[in-house]
């Protein structure tokens, strides 16, 4: 696993992309294909560019159990609807990847469905990625009250990924949602526990305890300016770099 000091915006060998569901609906119901064609071909990209890439995809697109909840859904229930909802998003991806790209893909699941996926193996994984195919991780950890964005960090820290690149709709970390607030301004680098008491929303608070314990960095980058996803793997100074420098 990669320190995540200065040198944190280096280029990068493996690494762990997280996208949210609402993005591949659109913004609607269902999936966009033309939003999950613009991601598949910046996957394709990465990958023939020699990086090894695992992929965790949200599934707020069809199902949000929390939201279910409040309407009076039992939690459990209603977050393993959710957890399906990923695993059609990771379908979709793999299909874009596979037809347009000719990139070889594994969906792996953490509820067992067989005829469509395998079961999420670690090691497995590391060998898929080895082997320069896309590991596409659906149904989260496979258990109820548990993000896919705390997914993403688990999965990153257990197959040795060297950073969570953390895909938004917003250019990065603000002070405030700079879509309620035009005073709103953007951080280039912040440490864990800064977003963690300065309660910013980026991602559940669970996620970057488990980054911020495990020194695993995490960019947050705007998914939506095309070629940002190799410019984070590149290790450009787009977005902004979370993570806990030597000696915190």
């Amino acid at each position: 696993m990669s320190d995540a000091g200065p040198d944190a915006r280096s280029g990068h060998r493996r690494v762990l992309l997280k996208l949210g569901g609402e993005m591949f609906g659109g913004g609607g119901v269902g999936v966009d294909p033309v939003v999950v064609q613009t991601v598949a071909r910046q996957i394709a990209d990465v990958v023939n560019s020699g990086i090894q890439i695992a992929v965790v995809i949200g599934g707020g697109n069809f199902f949000r159990g929390e939201e279910l909840h409040r309407y009076g859904m039992q939690r459990q229930r209603a977050d393993y609807m959710g957890m399906l909802g990923t695993v059609m998003n990771c379908l979709a991806l793999q299909d874009f990847l596979e037809r347009e790209h000719h990139i070889d893909t594994r969906v792996q699941t953490a509820i067992t469905m067989g005829q469509v996926a395998e079961s999420y193996i670690p090691r497995r994984a590391m060998r898929h990625l080895e082997k320069g195919r896309v590991v596409i991780f659906g149904a989260g950890v496979g258990m109820p009250y548990f993000s896919t964005d705390t997914t993403a960090a688990q999965r990153a820290l257990e197959i040795e990924c060297e950073i969570v690149l953390m895909a938004k709709g917003v250019d990065g970390v603000y002070t405030a949602d700079p879509k309620l607030d035009p005073t709103a301004t953007m951080f280039h680098e912040i440490s864990h526990r800064e977003v963690l008491e300065k309660g910013l929303k980026v991602a559940d608070a669970t996620a970057f305890s488990l980054c911020m314990d495990n020194n695993m960095p995490i960019m947050v980058f705007n998914l939506l300016v095309d070629g940002n996803i190799a410019r984070a793997v590149r290790g450009e100074r787009i977005g902004t770099l979370v993570h806990t420098p030597s000696g915190s």
